[in-house]
């Protein structure tokens, strides 16, 4: 039985790294993470094989770009942006302007941007991670999978202080019960009854 309860233990501890895990990269999603990377998700194939479906990808802004890059870029729309491979680079009237196309796709995206459009060059790609991230944002995914695992761990860190707390106390009764001080035995005493040690299943 003990080993079992070890066991469940380590999986519940695993499965809430993971779950923090999954809170930090919902984080830098929205700030930049160390280095002056970005997290983005990218949810659509327009990018396959190179990104998949529900990729996690990891950019980060450079002084210049070049045709072959993977870049993320700004859309008219401030929620949304677009992670595709630079596929023309000329100058016109005086400014650089850069135009992108998904690898799965026919035709170039139809649009061009100068470099203050582009967030910043893809350098790392985790497969699969999106999904979880991107569902993190929604209200239902930020209290399945931020919020609950919070208030557990928050929950577990309290119980073992309170035990550290416990332990203190019966130590402090043991000390005065045998040199016997009756009236500080007498003060954990009660501390003890309000305070019954936590049952270990």
């Amino acid at each position: 039985m003990a080993s079992i309860g070890k066991i469940f233990k380590y999986i519940i501890n695993t499965i809430l790294i993971l779950l923090v895990l999954l809170g930090v990269f919902v984080v830098f999603s929205f700030v930049p993470f160390p280095g002056n990377y970005k997290v983005f998700t990218v949810m659509s194939g327009s990018m396959a094989p190179a990104i998949g479906t529900g990729s996690l990808v990891f950019v980060k802004p450079l002084s210049d770009y070049n045709v072959g890059d993977i870049i993320t870029r700004r859309t008219t729309d401030p929620k949304v942006t677009i992670t595709h491979r630079i596929v023309s680079k000329e100058e016109i009237n005086g400014q650089i302007a850069f135009e992108t196309k998904g690898d799965a796709n026919d035709a170039p995206d139809g649009e061009k941007f100068t470099r203050e459009g582009i967030v910043g060059k893809v350098f790392v790609t985790i497969p699969f991670l999106g999904y979880p991230v991107a569902y993190a944002k929604t209200t239902p995914g930020l209290i399945l999978l931020i919020i609950i695992p919070a208030v557990i761990i928050i929950y577990d860190e309290i119980n073992k202080i309170k035990d550290e707390i416990r332990k203190k106390f019966r130590y402090r009764k043991a000390v005065a019960t045998r040199n016997g001080n009756k009236n500080s035995k007498e003060v954990i005493e009660e501390i003890d009854k309000e305070n019954p040690p936590r049952k270990i299943i």
